[in-house]
């Protein structure tokens, strides 16, 4: 493969199909991942044990239906910080990474600092965690809250339902 400056460079068109086809489905059989990217199945295997050495596959997780174990709330909260030098924002990335309601946290170029994405099972529980763990995360300053009415789109198995 050849020389390059961006990983995803090194992947041929067999590697990019066993990623995008195990995407969605990481359960499926090597057999049949296989067939699907026209490869028999001992070089397929071969592939993603490479990828996942490689650090292209970091693993394997289960896609958990929300509302039936209660976490169906989903709220965004922009979050500015009061100071934004390096200490600052590893105390505050240290902190964020403790809070199990928090699902996502992005540090964003623009008017605020993070935006985080929060799952609860209602606003009540949302506003207890605002008040209680967000608002108390080190440096933050000011929070927005946008609560999401619907997930249009909400990850790479939404494809499927097309």
């Amino acid at each position: 493969m050849k020389d390059s400056a961006h990983p995803e460079d090194q992947l041929d068109r067999h590697d990019r199909r066993i990623i995008a086809v195990l995407e969605k489905d990481g359960r499926m059989p090597v057999t049949e991942l296989a067939r699907r990217v026209g490869l028999s199945k001992s070089p397929c295997q071969v592939r993603l044990k490479r990828l996942i050495d490689e650090g292209y596959i970091l693993g394997f997780k289960a896609v958990l239906d929300m509302a039936k174990i209660g976490r169906e709330h989903v709220a965004f909260t922009e979050v500015k910080l009061s100071d934004t030098t390096e200490k600052a924002l590893a105390a505050f990335n240290a902190a964020v990474k403790q809070i199990p309601e928090v699902e996502q946290c992005h540090m964003i170029a623009g008017p605020f600092d993070f935006l985080l994405k929060v799952r609860t099972r209602d606003i009540a529980a949302y506003r207890r965690i605002l008040g209680e763990s967000i608002s108390a995360l080190p440096y933050v300053s000011n929070t927005s809250t946008y609560v999401s009415m619907q997930a249009v789109k909400d990850g790479p198995l939404d494809d499927l339902a097309g």
